[in-house]
C-alpha cells in the first residue's frame, strides 16, 4: 500500500470531525480525570461491591461509584426509576454538550451489550420468589437496550432518531465507524456516536464460568496473563462533516480518517489463531483512510488478556507493523464490553491531544510468541499524529478505527 497522507481528500469524500466528547468510565468522570489516571498509570480495577461473587474465581472489576454518578440526576421518581447506564450515558453526553451546547445530531448511534441486564436480574429473581411484582413496570421499561440512550437525549432535549449496535465487545467502535461514514458518505452532518455498558451479575458470571476472568491482576501481552477483568463505563463522540464544523467555528479536537471490520468466524469464543480476523480489520481501515502502515504512531489494543486473544492480536499487529507502540488501557480499567470501544476512543483522542502514550499497566515479562513494543507500566511523552483503536468480540467480529490529529 503506498504511503499517503492526503486521507479522504483525494477520493472526494467527506472529512469527519470529532468536535466535542464525553466519558465516564473507573479512569474518571469527564476527559480530564480520564487524561489524569492515564497519565499517572493508575489501576482503577478494585474488589466487586455491586453483587456477591462468593462463588467466582475472580473478585475484582473496574466499577464506577453509584455516590459519584447519580449524584447529579435530576430530582423526582423518573430520574429515580432510571437504570445505572442511564446514568452513565446522561453524565458522557452531557460533558459532550457542554463542549458544544449548539450541538444538533441528526442521528445517534451506540454499541452496547447488556443494556438494563441488572433490571432483567431483578425481574427474573422476583418471579422465582413469587413475590410481589410491584417495580415490574420500572424493571421492564428499563431493562431494552435503546432506554438509556433514549433517557439521556430526552435529559437534553434531542430528538434525534437512535440506531443499536450490539455486536459483542466491537460495539461501541462499530457504532463510530457506523457514525463516521454515514458523515463521510455526505448523508448526514452531525451525529453523535458511543457505546455504553454497566457491570451486571449475569454477564460476570457468564465471563467467570468460561475461565476467561482472572483471579489475580489484568496482564495484558503479559507472558503470564491468566485473563480479563470487567469494566462499565460509557462514552459519547460528536462527529461533524469538518467542513461545516469549520465554517460555524467549531473546535476540531481530531479527526476520523478510516474504518475497518471483518469476521473470522472461527469460533464462538476464540479468534482465529492466525490472527487474521483482527489483521483484515485493520487493513481495512488502512485502506479506508488511504495510508500506509508506517503511518500509525500508536495502537490502542483490544488486549483483553486472555491467552488466545492477546496472541492472536499480537500476531496481525506484527505482520503489519514495524514496532509500533502498542498498549491495552483495559489493564488499568477492565473490560466494558460494548462501551469499551467508545471509551479507547477517547482516549486514542486524548493520545492525540496530549501527545502522549497511554500505560499498559501490570506488564512484567515479554512473551517471547507476541512480538509487540509494549508501553509498559507508565505513561510516554511521544509524537503523534495517527493512532489507530482495535475491538474484538466473541463470534469473530472485528473492528479498527483509525483517528488523526487535526491541523487546520
Amino acid at each position: 500500500m503506498a504511503k499517503s497522507n492526503d486521507t479522504n481528500e483525494k477520493r472526494g469524500a467527506a472529512r469527519v470531525a470529532v468536535v466535542a466528547a464525553g466519558v465516564v468510565s473507573p479512569l474518571g468522570f469527564g476527559l480530564s480525570e480520564t487524561l489524569d489516571s492515564l497519565r499517572e498509570a493508575r489501576d482503577c480495577v478494585n474488589g466487586v461491591t455491586r453483587f456477591s461473587v462468593t462463588g467466582c474465581r475472580c473478585k475484582t472489576a473496574g466499577q464506577l461509584p453509584d455516590e459519584r454518578l447519580l449524584e447529579r440526576r435530576c430530582n423526582g421518581a423518573h430520574a429515580r426509576r432510571r437504570h445505572r447506564a442511564s446514568h452513565m450515558v446522561i453524565q458522557a453526553l452531557g460533558e459532550a454538550l457542554t463542549q458544544e451546547p449548539q450541538f444538533k445530531p441528526e442521528l445517534t448511534v451506540v454499541g452496547t451489550t447488556s443494556g438494563g441486564m441488572s433490571y432483567g436480574e431483578d425481574y427474573f429473581r422476583s418471579l422465582n420468589r413469587n413475590s410481589s411484582l410491584r417495580r415490574s413496570p420500572t424493571w421492564i421499561a428499563n431493562y431494552p437496550a435503546q432506554k438509556p440512550v433514549i433517557d439521556a437525549q430526552e435529559a437534553f432535549g434531542i430528538s434525534a432518531p437512535c440506531q443499536v449496535i450490539a455486536n459483542a465487545c466491537a460495539s461501541g467502535t462499530n457504532a463510530i465507524g457506523h457514525a463516521f461514514e454515514c458523515v463521510r458518505s455526505g448523508r448526514y452532518q452531525r451525529l453523535l456516536a458511543g457505546g455504553y455498558d454497566a457491570l451486571s451479575e449475569l454477564v460476570f458470571v457468564g465471563f467467570d464460568s468460561l475461565r476467561a476472568s482472572t483471579p489475580e491482576k489484568c496482564r495484558p501481552f503479559d507472558r503470564d496473563r491468566t485473563g480479563m477483568v470487567l469494566g462499565e463505563g460509557a462514552a459519547v463522540l460528536a462527529l461533524e462533516n469538518l467542513d461545516a464544523a469549520r465554517v460555524r467555528g467549531a473546535r476540531v479536537l481530531a479527526e476520523i480518517i478510516g474504518y475497518g471490520i471483518s469476521t473470522d468466524n472461527f469460533h464462538m469464543t476464540q479468534p482465529d489463531p492466525s490472527g487474521i480476523g483482527p489483521r483484515q480489520a485493520m487493513e481495512r481501515a488502512l485502506g479506508s483512510a488511504n495510508i500506509s502502515a508506517d503511518v500509525v504512531d500508536y495502537i490502542n489494543a483490544h488486549g483483553t488478556a486472555t491467552a488466545f486473544n492477546d496472541a492472536a492480536e499480537g500476531k496481525a499487529i506484527s505482520a503489519l507493523f514495524d514496532r509500533v507502540p502498542v498498549s491495552s488501557t483495559k489493564s488499568m480499567m477492565g473490560h466494558s464490553l460494548g462501551a469499551a470501544g467508545a471509551i479507547e476512543a477517547i482516549i486514542s483522542l486524548l493520545a492525540l491531544q496530549h501527545q502522549f502514550l497511554p500505560p499498559n499497566i501490570n506488564f512484567h515479562a515479554a512473551d517471547e510468541d507476541i512480538d509487540l513494543n509494549v508501553v509498559a507500566n507508565e505513561a510516554q511523552s511521544a509524537v503523534l499524529r495517527t493512532v489507530l483503536s482495535n475491538s474484538f468480540g466473541f463470534g469473530g467480529t472485528n473492528a479498527s478505527i483509525l483517528m488523526r490529529k487535526f491541523e487546520a
